[in-house]
């Protein structure tokens, strides 16, 4: 009923949770990506768009390990160090998301782990 994903082309996990979870063969739950590069270990990048695109980047790797792509992403949160990001956080996403929006929260927290400036998790439906 459920089946571990994980993948080198993303982020190790810093914790005790996995990459990515398939259950029931339909659902695949990605964990939050953090806007890590798998090779360097490194923030790749310092703006919001570049970071942005790399926590995308790494949802993409782990939803492959799926057999999924991120047309198959039904619902994605955002987590925001800073809200006034969210505009350029938000012409980055589109880049990818633009053609098969899923639903999406957003929110400016406190504090992400490694003080990343953002970080996006997604739930996809395998078809």
């Amino acid at each position: 009923m459920k089946k571990l994903l994980s993948t080198e082309l993303a982020p190790a996990a810093i914790g005790p949770y996995s990459q990515g979870v398939r259950a029931s063969g339909e659902l695949v739950f990605v964990s939050g990506q953090l806007p890590i590069d798998p090779e360097s270990g490194a923030f790749d990048g310092e703006d919001i768009e570049s970071l942005t695109r790399r926590c995308i980047l790494n949802i993409q790797a782990i939803l492959s390990e799926a057999d999924c792509t991120l047309e198959n992403v039904v619902k994605t949160t955002v987590y925001l160090a800073d809200m006034n990001d969210f505009a350029r956080m938000n012409a980055v996403y589109a880049e990818y998301f633009g053609k098969s929006l899923p639903a999406r929260a957003a929110f400016e927290v406190s504090r992400l782990p490694k003080d990343a400036a953002v970080e996006i998790e997604a739930i996809a439906v395998k078809e």
